[in-house]
């Protein structure tokens, strides 16, 4: 199989299998018992912890893992109570479903928010509320001039905003502006999270430099194993549990721990920077299979003028059904999807690709290629053998 799916997951990296064998070895591992051995299991997921702390600049900051990167999404956006909830259209279906009652924010036809509509937004949630208490003559405060009794990140009350936009979109790859965000956000007196599951192992993720004050990571993506995620949170934010029962996770998800996936994913941070060392080449590869496909047909390349994850493309197949493409890439070996994996099979019109104004006809001829460090011309050249005979053969259906 020629595995072009790679937003979807990715192989797990030799070094991530070794750490979480070894962790099973030592099975039988219970952090939250307080013998030899639950010191052990203890010890493993501290030290994944503070890899990540490390590698994602979370210093500081409180490190909650999860079963996954949807779990860690919907913590975030529902674990937040008596907030206004602002979400952007494009954002994956774990934000949009959890995020319930959410105001949502349009994008642009590149699939960027547009942060005058977002200023417009947060203008209109404080002038229900009495105002802007962090700015004074239209001018924005800067922090330390700011009342500190009235600073709703601190105080989690009733009139504040939480804005929940992606880093990368996991269809197009579009990369939002997410430092400029959250520059605008905090100046509302609001928080902010944001989903950087596709983002991670694509390009630098980097909490401290983003600003944000919640953030959702996913092992799978990057090399680590399915079943283990993890939300980083800012102190001083206030969230409320979806899993109780247990103090573990800072009470913040009861349950115990998967001590070996959390091992692996600790190696699969650790092992990041082979990834980030590859997405120039990735790049160069995902823009030549573009140029390709454009001088066979006109087709639309989505995102294409904004800044985009260096693997991901999204493009259309003119005249060609996604689900038709998705089999017939299938049955030549070939693994493709048609947006987001996240949907139970389901092959449909993206709801991303909608939210951009593209008509639903054209969105329903859209696939999705997503690359990985180890897939080289040759297959891509493969790719679009295939893709032409497949286009070619439609086509010649059509009129006939």
């Amino acid at each position: 199989m020629m595995y072009l799916d790679n937003n979807a997951t990715t192989a797990i990296k030799p070094q991530v299998k070794k750490a979480v064998l070894e962790a099973m070895e030592h099975s039988p591992l219970n952090p939250s018992s307080v013998h030899a051995s639950g010191r052990a299991a203890r010890k493993i997921i501290d030290n994944a912890r503070a890899k990540i702390a490390e590698v994602f600049g979370a210093g500081g900051a409180d490190i909650i893992f999860t079963g996954s990167g949807t779990e860690a999404n919907n913590l975030a956006v529902s674990g937040v109570k008596g907030y206004e909830v602002i979400v952007s259209a494009t954002e994956h279906s774990s934000v949009l479903k959890a995020a319930k009652n959410a105001r949502i924010l349009p994008v642009e036809e590149n699939g960027l928010v547009n942060l005058a509509e977002l200023k417009k937004v947060l203008d209109s949630c404080h002038s229900r509320e009495g105002g802007n208490p962090y700015s004074r003559d239209g001018e924005v405060l800067a922090v330390e001039d700011r009342p500190v009794a009235m600073d709703s990140r601190l105080r989690g009350n009733d009139t504040s905003v939480l804005v929940s936009i992606m880093l990368a979109n996991n269809e197009t790859g579009v990369i939002q502006p997410i430092k400029e965000i959250a520059a605008l956000v905090h100046s509302y007196g609001g928080i902010i999270h944001t989903d950087a599951v596709q983002a991670v192992g694509k390009i630098s993720v980097d909490m401290a430099d983003l600003g944000v004050d919640m953030l959702s990571i996913s092992a799978h993506k990057f090399g680590g194993s399915q079943g283990v995620g993890a939300l980083i949170m800012r102190k001083g934010i206030t969230i409320s549990p979806m899993i109780v029962g247990g103090g573990q996770e800072l009470s913040l998800r009861a349950g115990t721990e998967n001590v070996a996936a959390i091992a692996g994913f600790g190696s699969a941070v650790e092992n990041l920077q082979e990834n980030l060392d590859k997405a120039e080449e990735i790049k160069i590869l995902r823009d030549y299979m573009e140029e390709r496909i454009k001088s066979i047909v006109s087709a639309r390349v989505f995102g294409e003028g904004a800044a985009r994850l260096p693997n991901t493309s999204c493009f259309t197949m003119p005249g060609v059904k996604s689900e038709v493409q998705v089999i017939e890439f299938d049955l030549a070996g070939i693994a493709v999807s048609s947006g987001s994996a996240c949907s139970s099979g389901k092959v449909a019109a993206s709801h991303v690709l909608q939210a951009m104004g593209v008509a639903k006809p054209e969105a329903e001829t859209a696939i999705r290629i997503s690359l990985g460090i180890n897939n080289t011309k040759v297959e891509i050249d493969k790719f679009i053998e295939v893709w032409r005979g497949l286009y070619n053969r439609a086509n010649q259906r059509n009129a006939a």
